[in-house]
């Protein structure tokens, strides 16, 4: 493979004299005066006569040869007395292991079509295939093969959608037959292949709308179950979401339809008991990976919480809590799916889908509920 549209460096490890790609301060040099900004999470140079370090890049006139000495990291020049530069902000370059695996991702997502091994993957980023494996995780929170997976996956949908045959879109995202994806498409779509390509074409698709203690509820389900469970101020925006989801589906209100799943939504938000809605039926889409942080999702027990980062460990993900925090994030069924038992590693509470204010008001309703708190008033802004 041809390597030349693609300039990742190696982490720069204790001992070593010069960055990887330099024999030379002589040739960190020539980086300064081109002003390679490709080098800048490489190392840093610091200019004697001023007291100031700065990246490689940084548009300032340059010193004279003999006032300048580079360092590795930012932090070895401020131990050294320098200060850094206002201009070019040195101390805020992104950590080689971040520009590492982002020049890799861009890579990958340029090379869709490709076939990605770990080894190949780990000669372009100059890693050996365990270091890559981890930094990559430690990055995104997936391995190389769940992103290069995604990508196929996007590249698949966005190639069905503009009207291209199923076979023509499979092998243009890089899969390397039907029957390598078949198998794993109703998981991943959540339908068949060809009710996709048409956009939910011929799918029939119930919904319902409700006044709660949060505002609105809109329930929406297919014969085998519910698809959307989303909450907001009014029914206009909560309709218009579900048709962008499904563009081509038959989309019709039904309040009988709906009246039973509905009813048991509204009455947990209603009083907070402990209904057992994951008992309801779901039919939505989902990875692998998705489903395993649902499914773990659904067993946090009524009036407590769980960190990202536990339910990364539980679902044997250890390091994926940012993982586990999207796919928390494009969680289409609230409530069912409880995502908003799922704090910060420091108890606090981050975005919710919904809004942050519902989410503070459901965990205090269940904890209330539950006795695990005295009871307080939580119905603020006239929820």
């Amino acid at each position: 493979m041809n390597h030349s549209d693609i300039i990742i460096t190696s982490k720069i490890r204790p001992g070593n004299l010069f960055p990887p790609g330099y024999a030379s301060q002589e040739e960190m040099w020539n980086a300064v005066q081109n002003r390679k900004e490709l080098r800048d999470s490489s190392f840093v140079f610091a200019v004697r006569s001023t007291g100031i370090y700065c990246r490689p890049s940084c548009p300032a006139r340059r010193p004279s040869r003999k006032n300048v000495v580079f360092f590795k990291e930012a932090l070895d020049a401020e131990k050294n007395g320098y200060r850094p530069c206002l201009r070019c902000k040195p101390e805020n370059a992104i950590p080689q292991e971040t520009e590492i695996v982002r020049k890799l991702c861009a890579y990958m997502e340029r090379t869709v079509d490709r076939k990605h091994t770990l080894k190949n993957l780990s000669q372009i980023a100059g890693l050996s295939p365990s270091h890559l494996q981890r930094t990559f995780k430690k990055v995104t929170g997936i391995s190389p093969r769940q992103y290069s997976d995604a990508l196929k996956l996007r590249q698949l949908k966005s190639s069905i959608k503009s009207g291209k045959s199923v076979r023509e879109s499979i092998y243009s995202a890089g899969y390397g037959s039907i029957s390598s994806l078949y198998p794993k498409s109703e998981n991943k779509l959540g339908m068949q292949m060809s009710t996709y390509r048409n956009g939910g074409k011929g799918l029939q698709i119930h919904y319902s709308v409700a006044c709660c203690s949060l505002g609105m509820i809109m329930a929406a389900g297919t014969g085998y179950g519910l698809c959307a469970v989303s909450l907001g101020d009014s029914e206009e925006p909560l309709l218009s979401a579900l048709r962008h989801e499904y563009p081509n589906a038959e989309i019709r209100k039904n309040d009988d339809e709906l009246s039973g799943w509905l009813n048991e939504i509204v009455g947990y938000l209603d009083d907070g008991r402990n209904a057992s809605l994951s008992t309801l039926p779901l039919d939505i889409r989902m990875t692998s990976f998705q489903s395993r942080v649902w499914k773990e999702l659904q067993k946090i027990p009524h009036g407590t919480t769980a960190t990202y980062g536990e339910i990364a460990d539980r679902i044997s993900r250890p390091g994926a809590a940012r993982a586990v925090a999207r796919a928390c994030a494009s969680n289409p069924v609230a409530l069912v799916i409880p995502c908003h038992r799922v704090v910060r590693n420091d108890g606090g509470q981050t975005g919710y889908r919904w809004g942050i204010h519902r989410k503070k008001i459901l965990l205090e309703k269940e904890k209330f509920a539950s006795g695990t708190v005295p009871d307080t008033e939580n119905t603020e802004n006239g929820f």
